[in-house]
């Protein structure tokens, strides 16, 4: 396997050490349909166009939670010998403790330097919203292989419970990305009074009726993505946030999508993305599932199903979470 450096901005540095060790269980081999395709490891290309290409940022602090989530994607997919995932990386230590978890899994190492946006990140509700590797999803279009045209990006703090090649089939139409939106929503509470104030900021949104969606599930057309330079686009509203003498947002990585993606963004049915099961960005208290069919849980905001469940105090959904854990213990 390589470790993927497509640009000098974005190659990879000297390998950081990591303090810290983890130790998972080992997950069992999926073979779930007599019909499914299973090439050989070595004879995989990235650029087969029979894969579900599916990108997850690994972290220390959320590495528990990645795990799960390849674990449930895995469990649920008809055909898990399909999915290749992309794991954006800021250390390069973690590729060995990933094949010792899946030994069968199809996956490539990217790393995304965090000195590329650490100059653009503001300060958020939660610092945790200001870790650089939230924002390598701004750069997938640069990372990943130019032949891969599609990609699903998913959270760290979520699983599933459906076959993921159902959500890697939504038609995006001429949208560059899909995701479950949220229009009863309060849309003007994610900009703040002097974005609102200023018609040169709240003017991208004439002519739109932008409803608010969750950037942890995300379907992109890289294609269009490339096309149409979103990276840089980004990167803009993020420079403006940073320079403007009054903050325009409040939150991390979202609002930017926001701006350039809220009322043009191909509809996906909310069973994807059952959000905001970690409560809300401060507390991080209990919540209940929307109403409606179930195929993605998200623990978006600060409750993490992880840290509740060692803690003794889960959440009454957080059991839903723990079936995919492959945690064992740290040294």
């Amino acid at each position: 396997m390589m470790m993927i450096a497509l640009s000098p901005s974005l190659q990879s540095f000297p390998p950081i050490e990591s303090s810290h060790k983890f130790s998972f269980q080992k997950a069992p081999a999926f073979h779930n349909a007599d019909e499914c395709n299973s090439p050989t490891f070595g004879k995989l290309c990235v650029c087969d166009p029979s894969l579900v290409h599916v990108a997850i940022t690994l972290d220390v602090e959320y590495l528990r939670g990645s795990i799960a989530a390849v674990n449930s994607i895995l469990k649920h997919s008809k055909c898990p010998e399909s999915i290749f995932f992309h794991f954006l990386v800021s250390e390069t230590t973690l590729e060995t403790l990933v094949r010792a978890t899946f030994p069968e899994l199809k996956f490539e190492f990217y790393y995304f330097d965090p000195e590329k946006v650490r100059g653009l990140i503001s300060s958020s509700v939660r610092q945790e919203l200001e870790q650089p590797l939230n924002y390598a999803r701004n750069y997938l279009a640069d990372l990943l292989e130019p032949c891969v045209r599609r990609v699903i990006y998913l959270d760290s703090d979520l699983v599933l419970v459906d076959d993921i090649s159902k959500l890697w089939s939504t038609s995006l139409g001429k949208k560059a990305i899909g995701a479950p939106e949220y229009c009863h929503a309060n849309f003007t509470k994610y900009f703040t009074g002097y974005f609102w104030s200023d018609s040169r900021f709240s003017g991208v949104f004439s002519r739109r009726n932008p409803c608010y969606f969750n950037t942890g599930v995300m379907v992109i057309d890289l294609g269009k993505w490339r096309r149409f330079g979103y990276t840089r686009r980004i990167e803009k509203w993020m420079e403006i946030q940073k320079t403007s003498p009054t903050r325009i947002y409040e939150l991390g990585s979202l609002p930017p999508f926001l701006l350039l993606f809220a009322g043009h963004v191909a509809p996906i049915e909310h069973r994807w993305n059952q959000h905001g099961l970690g409560g809300d960005n401060v507390r991080g208290s209990c919540r209940e599932l929307h109403p409606g069919p179930v195929s993605l849980l998200h623990w978006s905001g600060s409750g993490k199903p992880w840290l509740r469940l060692d803690s003794k105090q889960p959440c009454p959904l957080d059991s839903l979470w723990s079936p995919y854990d492959l945690y064992g213990h740290t040294t």
